[in-house]
């Protein structure tokens, strides 16, 4: 299983999708969620509405260029419309190991037609994943209680898909229950599971070694 850090790997709320964040979780070693927005023209990251400040697409590439490369990156799409600057800016710095989620349904569609690697999300309010056929993936979530079990996983892996697992942390819910029950799973060691996390050195100690 790979561990992701959810907006980098960082220690304080201010940290999140910060440049301290990000080389944090590449410096160790980890995957990385992150959340992408256009500004004023130009694409950056931020998880709510972005400000000048926000850190740009490619200061965020050239960090993971430098200390990341090769590393998984996840990318929360939260704007429509991004899909051929995104093409554009992941080819410039020769990212392959990526792939978008979170779109509308809408824009998903046109991530296809450029040959975006999307996942597709599955939840509790989606029970049915959208355009499962098309999709690399399935994005595991769990807003309100720790539904997932391996049978869906499984299934998911057997039909080829990649699988990335939300911890409950992320939602503000306690983490280790679930974890618990994760360590037991076989599909745990399939190199196509993720598991997108706030405690990304917990999860390496827990499940890696």
């Amino acid at each position: 299983m790979i561990i992701l850090s959810h907006r980098g790997y960082w220690k304080a709320t201010e940290e999140k999708n910060t440049e301290t964040a990000f080389l944090r979780s590449f410096r160790l070693g980890f995957g990385t969620e992150t959340d992408v927005r256009d500004h004023d023209g130009s694409l950056v990251i931020s998880h709510d509405p972005p400000t000048s400040a926000a850190l740009s697409l490619d200061r965020f590439l050239e960090i993971y260029r430098e200390e990341g490369a090769g590393l998984p990156l996840a990318l929360n799409i939260k704007a429509d419309g991004l899909q051929a600057a995104l093409k554009g800016v992941l080819a410039r710095f020769q990212v392959t190991n990526y792939f978008t989620f979170d779109m509308s349904l809408p824009d998903m569609l046109h991530y296809f037609v450029q040959n975006i690697p999307v996942l597709t999300r599955q939840s509790e309010y989606e029970p049915q994943p959208l355009c499962y056929e098309q999709a690399d993936g399935v994005w595991l979530d769990c807003f309100q209680g720790d539904w997932i079990d391996e049978q869906t996983v499984s299934g998911h892996l057997d039909a080829g898909k990649r699988v990335c697992i939300v911890s409950p942390d992320l939602h503000r819910r306690p983490h280790e229950a679930f974890w618990e029950t994760m360590a037991g799973w076989e599909t745990r060691r399939s190199n196509r599971l993720l598991l997108c996390t706030d405690f990304p050195e917990d999860a390496r100690a827990r499940f890696q070694e």
